[in-house]
């Protein structure tokens, strides 16, 4: 075989890879964290065997979703950190782009974060026993990692720089993640709104707030 043939062979092996995570998206939209290989299959026009061939098994299409979601995700995340405004209309941006990316996909979102009740039959490379929450926190560290670089290089933080960057970073990450998640199950006020106050939150606004007369001070 040339290197031409295998340049084209592995151009139509990734074009066809794209085709079935774009069919394994629309299932996810429809049936969320129930989304199931035979479902995925019959979406692409294919059969299961030949999903597995290019994912191996359920957590393998998982990782494949996550990262195509998390790189989308981290390109918003950017453009809002370095779009040319004051500091403050950045971190609301930001946090308003992470609660809408995952308001507008909710489906999505709980598929990546949240394992069904109930899997389907065992299976080849088993959904019977997928644990959504052992992929997702890679998935919240990378995020962690990845906020923790652009706040290195965008804030004068001093000698412990890097030590502050990655605990800011993971932190971040952690609080809009257990926040949203909140959120978007209860629904108790606008998106607007949490932007808002987590971002009174980053701001400081906790140690600046004066303790209540009745009670027993924070």
């Amino acid at each position: 075989m040339t290197t031409s043939q295998r340049e084209d062979q592995q151009r139509a092996a990734e074009q066809r890879r794209r085709e079935l995570l774009e069919a394994a998206d629309r299932v996810v939209l429809r049936d969320g964290p129930q989304a199931s290989m035979n479902a995925i299959a019959a979406e692409a026009g294919i059969t299961k065997p030949i999903l597995y061939r290019h994912f191996g098994d359920k957590g393998g299409l998982y990782r494949a979703l996550a990262a195509r979601h998390t790189d989308a995700l981290l390109e918003g995340l950017r453009a809002a950190l370095d779009a040319p405004s004051e500091r403050r209309e950045r971190v609301e941006r930001t946090l308003g782009t992470y609660l809408a990316a995952i308001e507008a996909r909710p489906q999505v979102y709980r598929f990546l974060m949240h394992p069904a009740e109930e899997n389907g039959p065992s299976e080849q490379g088993s959904e019977r026993g997928f644990d959504v929450g052992l992929h997702s926190a890679p998935l919240l560290r990378r995020l962690g990692e990845e906020l923790a670089v652009v706040v290195a290089e965008r804030v004068e933080l001093g000698p412990e720089g890097t030590e502050l960057a990655r605990a800011w970073g993971h932190g971040i990450v952690g609080m809009m993640h257990a926040a949203g998640d909140w959120w978007l199950r209860e629904r108790p006020f606008p998106r607007e709104h949490l932007v808002r106050h987590l971002a009174d939150l980053l701001w400081g606004r906790l140690a600046t707030a004066g303790d209540r007369a009745d009670g027993p001070g924070f």
